[in-house]
């Protein structure tokens, strides 16, 4: 692995001390915070789900969020 040279690690610590990073975050972490997203699916669902987003290139999220977006658009056709 390659060292930083001195100039390197003096603008790396510029840039930090302008643009500290926000390590403070919501209480209870990165996966608690997500836990309200997770959703149990029946076997069936899981398996559809799973083959439409193989045969799409797409992960089984966004062929949800696809699902969710073209149910509401028909509701409010209707």
């Amino acid at each position: 692995m390659a060292q930083m040279t001195e100039e390197e690690a003096r603008a790396l610590e510029d840039e930090i001390s302008r643009n500290p990073p926000d390590v403070a975050g919501k209480p209870g972490g990165f996966f608690t915070d997500r836990r309200d997203r997770m959703v149990i699916l029946d076997a069936l669902s899981a398996a559809y789900i799973k083959s439409v987003a193989e045969v799409a290139h797409k992960t089984p999220a966004q062929i949800i969020g696809e699902m969710v977006r073209e149910r509401i658009a028909l509701r409010v056709e209707a």
